[in-house]
């Protein structure tokens, strides 16, 4: 293990005390949930640091602050990378068995920060578009509460098996407006988040169409002008919890954490977002995504 590996591994163990004292502490029925999809070491080469990464990792890794039953469907090479994701992954109390090793490397994104706002730059897929869903798989997450995945997954022609009728899917969309996959995902989907930069007309047009899909409520994430969401009736605009920023990275991917927990617990929209702004200023206080 060279010493960037040697310096993840650190990092990635260490934050387990961090998570430990975010623990959010309330009275509430654990629920299944399984996020599915994509993972990768994410690279910060002016620090000499890596962590790991990927939407669907990330919200199963926050979904620990909230006490549910966690697991995570993914592939990963046989590489050192691989090793170090799984294992890091399963430190954090979350279910990996149903991970896949596939010869090849494991995705890598190579990340920048400028003025604590991370940056991405390269990207190596590896072995992510190779996955590939078994019948016991979809099964499985039939039978969980909740499964979150996201556009850059691969597992978007599962979705009309994975939706049992009983179980909510939420879906990630990141920064795409136009990707195919939007069309193909959304009419499964009870929960889609995309990434804005503003709350401006355009934006609340694109949610809006977006929601007539079949999504019970369409999330844009604003960074820090905070989020706004469309229920097909109503549209409800958040702002952010003010913190030291250390590193944006997992931030939208915690916002959406905070927002489907609140989801499960019943809480109103507002609510909601106001959780997923709570659970994002943990996440901007410390260095990588988890």
């Amino acid at each position: 293990m060279n010493s960037m590996m040697r310096q993840s591994a650190a990092v990635s163990s260490g934050e387990t005390g961090e998570l430990e004292r975010k623990t959010i502490k309330y009275e509430v029925k654990k629920m299944k949930i399984a996020t599915v999809g994509d993972n990768c070491m994410d690279v910060y080469e002016q620090i000499g640091k890596a962590f790991p990464g990927g939407n669907p990792v990330n919200v199963a890794v926050y979904f620990k602050r909230y006490q549910h039953q966690i697991s995570y469907i993914g592939a990963v090479g046989d590489d050192q990378y691989g090793t170090l994701i799984k294992d890091a992954i399963t430190l954090k109390g979350i279910d990996t068995s149903r991970m896949k090793v596939l010869p090849g490397k494991t995705a890598v994104t190579i990340v920048e920060l400028e003025q604590n706002n991370r940056i991405f730059k390269d990207y190596d897929e590896g072995v992510l578009k190779d996955i590939v869903l078994s019948e016991d798989d979809i099964c499985f997450l039939q039978g969980q509460d909740l499964v979150v995945s996201s556009i850059w997954s691969h597992i978007e022609q599962y979705l009309p098996k994975i939706r049992s009728g009983q179980n909510l899917i939420a879906f990630d969309f990141s920064t795409e407006r136009d990707n195919p996959i939007i069309d193909m995902a959304l009419p499964y989907v009870d929960y889609a988040f995309f990434a804005f930069d503003e709350d401006d007309e355009e934006t609340r047009k694109f949610i809006c169409k977006r929601q007539a899909q079949g999504a019970k409520c369409v999330v844009a994430t604003l960074g820090s002008n905070g989020s706004i969401v469309y229920d097909g009736n109503h549209y409800y605009k958040y702002g952010i919890i003010s913190c030291n920023v250390v590193d944006t990275m997992g931030a939208g991917d915690s916002y959406i954490t905070g927002f489907l927990d609140g989801i499960l617990r019943g809480l109103s929209i507002t609510e909601c977002m106001q959780e997923g702004a709570k659970n994002s200023s943990i996440t901007i206080g410390y260095n990588g995504a988890w």
